[in-house]
């Protein structure tokens, strides 16, 4: 008899496979004497769409709300459908005896194979694998201490409780507002709060008043002859600790106070000179939170863009782990790796960077080292694949150079460096001039031969300008000591003004997301420490998409880097009830999940709640007096049903679409292009349609599409005929689907979050 083990995703199967010795490959599976080795895509199985239960589900209106299954039923999703069977078989074979459950060690994996062995009626005993990293030395441990699978039913049970109660809330709120007023409205308990976090920041910019604020900057001289040097003071208030006060009249009386000290006045004197040493470590690893927002920053690359390259990089090239992790650690089964993974990585512009570092010895007392604080997946790092860079694209070798970057960071030595804090006493005024002197370049080297982005970007805490005080400028202190004179003093007030808070773009909304601890209406500790622990809105897999979907259902925009709220998303916020609209939702689900997981809340009694809950919310819905309006109305006509078209702007692209969300039409106006123009090197538009297509640039640049293609033939590079045609292609195919798809983007591998 035979053990089948089921995996999340195939790379980890066929890592389990090598260290149970399982060679044979077969369909879906790789078997070997004593076990068979099968795996999913991540989910196979998913809760059933609401036409499943009954026929007049497909039709949304209003009397059929609110849907409430009892029990769920379950569908495999079409597009994995034959990686289902193939494991179902295998479920099923008679010389398989035992199912060894060996998903992502969480919540979510325990729902993929739970889901998998529920539809496929298995009746064996199961047993749990449970590792975080997928060595050998982790695989061989975990296989030697398999859990019951009983143990887990609480998980599953807390697993299946977030996604029912997802599909209930999401999917009948959705329904009601877009049946209530006839426009693509769509609500979930990630979404809707994330719009009101961007809302709630737009208000904060508008109503933000600038306020002017004052300082006083001194230059003067020290030392003799040969040896004067300029210096240049920063005055600080003696009792707030601020370098600028916001009352004029005293800073104009402090200058006036001040005269007599400059030119060939008085001077000030060095009154105390601080140096003190210290040490910066290198920043933590990445999870997938952190190297999106890094790449936003650096190459403006979206959460999603930088997950695909991820993925990539880890499916394709297999030069990466595992990418959708939220820890910024390693497990101490990663450590005796360590060796293996520089010599994989040290090539190129790495090999002097890796090989310093490559034969020292590393223990799992490192700084970055910590299995508490590993769950699912430890951290982003190299794999022990060699690498070819020249295989890679360029966006490809960008988000590779981040992860084995910080990878090599972290084993270097820390920063060290004297940072001086030198006071002068002017006329009874404290000045200050700061300055810094390295000792050891430590992890800082590593990001010196970086081209483009340098060490300055992990500069210390306090350099920043994030207390309201001001910062003081660093600078080559010239020597000086206690009692000496800083002579030919000359005096400058400057001003300044008040900023407002920046726009959210995808970096500090993914931040936001995270740790939405600062938007909790109540203030409640308990809720704000439950997020922080959870991981805030949505996970790490989900936050691209859920931002993705945003975008796609027109309900932000971007002005440059920068993220807005629509129109249409500003009505939705006053539709929407309000519980809806905030963290709180989030937290206290995922209070009431840990309970479930922990054994102290039933299954039963949550859903029980969640019922009486969604009754509440589309009553809510139904009785509420608002209204929606369509301010985006063009003159221009649908061509299938005669309504007025809107005019709607998404992430990439301008378009017209129907108001009526049951004709669907939509007519793709403009579209960003991955075409440059050869002037400013911009990302031009196409726009217009067939063979009147033209590309647009900001700078005012135009050509047309046969001309692009010509340009492009003859300059011997770039996009080839099967590229555009390519290209166009999938703007045609996408400019088909209808764009009033909220159902089906909310049914979207269950995501309603």
């Amino acid at each position: 008899m035979k053990a089948l083990v089921i995996a999340e995703k195939p790379s980890v199967a066929r890592d389990i496979a090598r260290v149970l010795h399982c060679s044979r490959q077969g369909d879906g599976v790789i078997e070997g004497e004593k076990y068979i080795v099968t795996w999913g895509l991540g989910h196979l199985v998913e809760l059933a769409a609401p036409e499943e239960y009954d026929g007049k589900y497909k039709e949304w209106k209003m009397e059929h709300l609110p849907m409430l299954p009892e029990p769920f039923k379950l569908e495999v999703i079409r597009q994995t459908a034959r990686q289902f069977r193939a494991v179902r078989s295998q479920i099923q074979r008679k010389d398989v005896n035992e199912i060894i459950i060996a998903t992502d060690a969480g919540r979510e994996g325990e729902l993929v194979a739970r889901l998998i062995l529920e539809k496929s009626g298995n009746s064996k005993p199961i047993k749990r694998l449970w590792i975080s990293s997928v060595t050998d030395k982790a695989i061989k441990e975990g296989f030697s201490h398999l859990k019951d699978g009983k143990e887990y039913k609480n998980l599953y049970d807390a697993a299946m409780c977030r996604a029912e109660a997802d599909w209930m809330v999401g999917i009948n709120a959705t329904r009601a507002l877009t049946c209530k007023y006839n426009a693509q409205l769509s609500c979930g308990r990630v979404q809707t709060p994330t719009l009101a976090m961007i809302a709630k920041r737009e208000q904060q910019i508008k109503e933000f008043v600038p306020k002017p604020y004052y300082g006083i900057t001194a230059a003067g001289k020290t030392g003799e002859g040969n040896t004067r040097a300029f210096l240049t003071l920063t005055w600080q208030d003696e009792k707030s600790g601020s370098y600028r006060s916001f009352d004029r009249d005293r800073i104009e009386k402090i200058n006036a106070k001040l005269k007599p000290y400059g030119g060939r006045g008085q001077g000030g004197i060095a009154e105390d000179i601080k140096r003190t040493n210290k040490k910066t470590s290198a920043p933590l690893l990445y999870d997938l939170t952190e190297l999106q927002r890094d790449a936003n920053r650096r190459y403006q690359y979206s959460a999603k863009e930088t997950l695909n390259i991820m993925q990539r990089l880890y499916e394709n090239h297999k030069v990466l782990t595992y990418p959708r992790t939220d820890s910024r650690y390693l497990s101490s089964d990663i450590v005796p790796t360590i060796k293996e993974r520089l010599q994989a990585c040290g090539t190129g512009p790495y090999r002097k960077l890796a090989g310093a570092v490559v034969n020292q010895p590393f223990t799992a007392k490192a700084p970055f080292v910590n299995d508490g604080k590993v769950s699912d997946h430890h951290a982003i790092i190299p794999t022990e694949q060699f690498v070819q860079l020249d295989h890679m694209t360029i966006d490809e070798r960008r988000i590779y150079d981040l992860v084995v970057r910080r990878f090599l960071a972290v084993l270097y030595p820390p920063y060290e460096y004297e940072q001086v804090r030198m006071i002068v006493d002017i006329g009874g005024e404290k000045f200050l001039a700061g300055g810094k002197v390295t000792k050891s370049k430590g992890w800082k080297a590593v990001y010196e031969e970086e081209n483009g982005v340098g060490s300055g970007d992990f500069e210390e805490e306090d350099q920043e300008d994030n207390n309201g005080k001001g910062k003081l400028q660093e600078q080559e202190l010239p020597p000086l000591k206690k009692g000496d004179l800083v002579t030919d003093l000359s005096f400058t007030v400057t001003e300044g003004k008040t900023k407002p808070p920046a726009p959210f773009n995808e970096a500090t909304l993914l931040s936001a997301m995270e740790n939405p601890a600062a938007y909790l209406e109540s203030g409640d500790k308990a809720m704000a420490k439950t997020l922080g622990e959870t991981g805030g809105l949505g996970t790490v897999a989900t936050r691209a998409d859920i931002i993705e979907k945003l975008f796609g259902s027109f309900l932000l925009e971007k002005r440059g880097q920068d993220i807005f709220l629509t129109s249409k998303a500003r009505q939705l916020l006053t539709l929407v009830p309000e519980d809806l609209r905030k963290p709180e939702l989030t937290a206290d689900w995922e209070m009431k999940l840990s309970d479930i997981s922990k054994g102290s809340l039933k299954r039963s009694a949550f859903m029980k709640d969640i019922r009486t809950y969604t009754v509440g919310l589309i009553h809510e819905i139904k009785e509420g007096d608002g209204q929606f309006r369509h301010d985006n109305m063009t003159n221009k006509k649908c061509p299938q049903c005669g309504r007025r078209l809107l005019l709607v702007k998404g992430k990439n692209s301008e378009m017209l679409v129907c108001q009526d969300r049951e004709c669907g039409y939509r007519e793709t106006l403009a579209r960003t292009s991955n075409a440059r123009c050869p002037n400013c090197h911009k990302k031009m538009e196409l726009r217009g349609k067939g063979d009147g297509q033209i590309f647009v640039c900001r700078c005012g640049y135009k050509e047309k599409l046969a001309a692009f293609q010509e340009r492009r033939k003859k300059e011997g590079a770039g996009v080839s005929k099967r590229d555009v045609a390519k290209y166009l292609n999938q703007q045609k195919k996408e400019a088909e689907q209808p764009v009033n798809s909220a159902f089906a983007d909310a049914l979207s591998k269950l995501n309603l979050k």
